[in-house]
C-alpha cells in the first residue's frame, strides 16, 4: 500500500497472513474483527498504531493486527504500554489482555494505571478462565462457580473489573460482548478516543473450558426471554455515564451510586455500553507538561541520541565532573 493511502485503512487492510489459532467458537475472534473495524476508522497510518499484548489466548491479538505489536511479560503489559505512550504521545496505544493476567498476576498493575490515567484503551478479555493453561478459574468467575475443567467448585470470590476500574480511577469505563461485533467496534472506537486512560471489560465465551456462561446462556437459551438475551444497552434505559467539568458533589454521588448498581447486576440481565466518562479530570501527560516545561515537544522517543557517525549526542560531562573524587582531598603529603 502506498503512503498517500496509508492513513485511509480498511478492516481488511489491518489483518494478517497467517492462520489466526484460537479455538473455534472463541469469543476472541469477534474482539479481534472489532479491534481491526475500530482501527480502520480512525484515519491514522499503521506507524501511529500500536497494540501491547499480555500473556495467555488474548497475548496472540497483536500478532494479527498489521500494526505495530509488542508482546510483553504476564501481568506486565500495562507498564509497558505506559512507557511508550508517555515516550511518543503521538500513538495510539491499545492494550490487550486477559482476565487471568490483569487481575491475577498483574491486579497491582492495573489499579496503579488507574491511579495515573495515561491515554491508553485497555480492552480486557474477560471469559472467566486462564484459556491458554487449560482452564482454572480466572479472578472474574463467581465464588462457588465449577466450570468443566476445574475438579471441584472455586473457593474464592469474584473480582468486579468495573468496580476494580472504577475504585481505581479509570476515567472511561464500559463493558460489551464478543459477539456483537459492530456495537464492540463502536465502543472500541469510544474508548480510544477518550482523553484519558479508558477499561473495556469484553464479556466472551471460552467454548473449550467455560461450560457454564456460553454463547447460548449470554443468548439467554435457558430461559424464556422476550429480548432473547441477557444483555441489554445502558442507553436504551436512559443512563447516563458522563461527569461533567460543573458536576456537583450531590450528582457526582448520584453518578457513583448508579454506576455501582449497574456494574453489579448479573444474570438474568446484564448491561453493555458505557457506564462511566469522566472527562473533568486531565490527563497524566497533561499534568506531566505544567511540570516539565520540555514535555512533549520533542516526544523523548522522538529525540536524536546519536550523530550521523553513531556518536551519542548527549553530554554527561558536568554530571561526571560533579562525580569526580580528589586522589588527596585533604591535600596532606
Amino acid at each position: 500500500m502506498s503512503k498517500r493511502h496509508e492513513a485511509h485503512l480498511r478492516p481488511r487492510d489491518l489483518k494478517v497472513e497467517q492462520s489466526v489459532d484460537w479455538c473455534p467458537g472463541c469469543g476472541d475472534f469477534g474482539i479481534l474483527s472489532a479491534l481491526h473495524q475500530a482501527l480502520a476508522g480512525l484515519g491514522r497510518p499503521r506507524h501511529q498504531l500500536a497494540i501491547f499484548g499480555g500473556i495467555g489466548c488474548s497475548g496472540k491479538t497483536q500478532y494479527y493486527v498489521n500494526t505495530y505489536g509488542v508482546s510483553t511479560l504476564h501481568g506486565r503489559v500495562l507498564p509497558f504500554a505506559t512507557g511508550a505512550k508517555l515516550a511518543n504521545p503521538e500513538l495510539t496505544v491499545v492494550v490487550v489482555g486477559g482476565d487471568g493476567d490483569g487481575l491475577g498476576i498483574g491486579a497491582g498493575h492495573f489499579v496503579g494505571a488507574g491511579r495515573r490515567n495515561v491515554e491508553l484503551t485497555y480492552i480486557f478479555f474477560n471469559n472467566e478462565v486462564y484459556g491458554l493453561t487449560k482452564g482454572q478459574a480466572s479472578p472474574t468467575l463467581p465464588l462457588g462457580m465449577q466450570t468443566k475443567a476445574l475438579p471441584s467448585p472455586t473457593t474464592q470470590g469474584r473480582v468486579n473489573p468495573l468496580l476494580m476500574a472504577l475504585a481505581s480511577g479509570y476515567t472511561w469505563v464500559g463493558r460489551g460482548y464478543a459477539f456483537d461485533v459492530k456495537g464492540l467496534a463502536h465502543l472500541v472506537s469510544q474508548a480510544i478516543a477518550h482523553p484519558g486512560l479508558a477499561f473495556l471489560d469484553v464479556l466472551q465465551p471460552c467454548p473449550t473450558y467455560n461450560n457454564l456462561h456460553t454463547k447460548d446462556w449470554f443468548a439467554a437459551r435457558d430461559q424464556e426471554s422476550a429480548s432473547g438475551s441477557r444483555l441489554y444497552h445502558l442507553a436504551d434505559e436512559g443512563y447516563d455515564p458522563v461527569v461533567r467539568d460543573d458536576e456537583s458533589e450531590e450528582s457526582l454521588t448520584q453518578k457513583t451510586s448508579a454506576f455501582m448498581a449497574k456494574a453489579s447486576e448479573w444474570g438474568d440481565r446484564i448491561p453493555i455500553g458505557v457506564f462511566w466518562e469522566n472527562r473533568a479530570q486531565g490527563s497524566y501527560e497533561e499534568r506531566l507538561s505544567r511540570q516539565l516545561s520540555t514535555y512533549p515537544h520533542p516526544a523523548p522517543a522522538t529525540r536524536p541520541i546519536a550523530d550521523a557517525d553513531g556518536r551519542p549526542t548527549a553530554d554527561l560531562s558536568s554530571i561526571l565532573d560533579g562525580l569526580r573524587i580528589s586522589p588527596n582531598p585533604t591535600g596532606r603529603e
